[in-house]
């Protein structure tokens, strides 16, 4: 049984990071989050000690270390996008693993400077990447290295995920905590792509805003036509009728790829597999982080050539300036 911290107990992702630690059969000695709405603490480790202000858990971990017979093995973070930098160099220096949702940082050189400290702290940092690890995904990937190696596939990529208004209050929309809806909906799916396609050749933007990204990508084997939004009124009405808020669709060729299953224990699958040593690291997250990063600076460009058809719905008004 290992020995893990939580960062980030009250996040939306917490109860799958619980779930997956819980279920690998390991313990949480200590949690931190600033917000103390953490009950759900109590259906997997009601015996963990938790904090509020991060000196006072940072004092507790040492003093945890101290004890003889005791070691802190991980640290899992699911804190905002723009912490994972900081907490996973405490987890380092802490002498623990660290375990990171995604995106794991915002800029690609501060993948680099991580590098350093893990070769200094001789401790490894764990990135979450689900969808290599989903079953309809694997088996996409298979039928790619078993085709024609020199055929490029069509793809289109559609990722809806309605988000109300708090989203604008809170982290996630600030471009400058989140990394836009690129980074906060966006990500997972630029990994698997690479995961399956192979290296990107070619990034163009076409849109990128408060609620809304889309965009044209060439990867080794495959031309991807991709857009993103957290905007309900882009939902497909079939969907709205079944009381149903996300919206998810990728083609190859003109087929649907099957995935709309599946999700609920990739976290779980993703702690085996670095419980095990397989788990992925700095430099599998580095493709996706270094596209984000392009993409958010990204000059727009005209709608011309290929581009996702939804990129030419009309914008919708800031929340904050006129409502929809």
């Amino acid at each position: 049984m290992k020995n893990f911290a939580l960062i980030g107990a009250a996040g939306y992702i917490a109860p799958r990071y619980l779930r997956a630690i819980k279920e690998t059969n390991n313990n949480i000695v200590a949690a931190l989050d600033k917000f103390d709405s953490v009950g759900i603490m109590d259906s997997f480790f009601p015996k963990a000690d938790f904090f509020v202000e991060f000196e006072r858990f940072d004092r507790h971990i040492e003093k945890l270390k101290r004890q003889e017979d005791f070691s802190l093995d991980y640290v899992s973070i699911c804190t905002p996008n723009y912490l994972h930098d900081a907490h996973i160099r405490f987890a380092l220096r802490q002498g623990a693993h660290a375990i990171c949702e995604k995106p794991l940082v915002l800029n690609p050189w501060n993948i680099d400077a991580l590098e350093t400290i893990e070769k200094d702290c001789q401790k490894k940092v764990h990135t979450i990447l689900q969808l290599p690890l989903h079953e309809g995904i694997i088996a996409l990937k298979k039928k790619i290295e078993n085709g024609p190696k020199d055929k490029i596939y069509d793809v289109d990529l559609t990722y809806l995920t309605s988000r109300g208004h708090w989203y604008y209050t809170s982290w996630k929309g600030d471009e400058s905590k989140s990394g836009g809806v690129a980074s906060n909906i966006g990500v997972h799916f630029y990994d698997m792509l690479a995961w399956v396609f192979g290296p990107v050749q070619k990034n163009v933007v076409h849109l990128h805003n408060h609620d809304r990204a889309a965009g044209y990508l060439e990867f080794k084997q495959a031309r991807v036509r991709w857009f993103l939004s957290i905007n309900y009124d882009l939902i497909p009405e079939e969907i709205k009728a079944k009381g149903q808020r996300t919206y998810r669709s990728i083609t190859v060729d003109g087929k649907v790829v099957e995935f709309s299953e599946g999700f609920f224990d990739l976290h779980t699958k993703s702690y085996q597999h670095i419980l095990e040593g397989k788990g992925f690291g700095l430099q599998d997250a580095m493709t996706s982080v270094q596209m984000v990063h392009d993409i958010r600076n990204a000059e727009l460009s005209p709608l011309q050539g290929d581009y996702h058809p939804l990129a030419k719905h009309k914008l919708s008004a800031h929340p904050f300036n006129g409502g929809n």
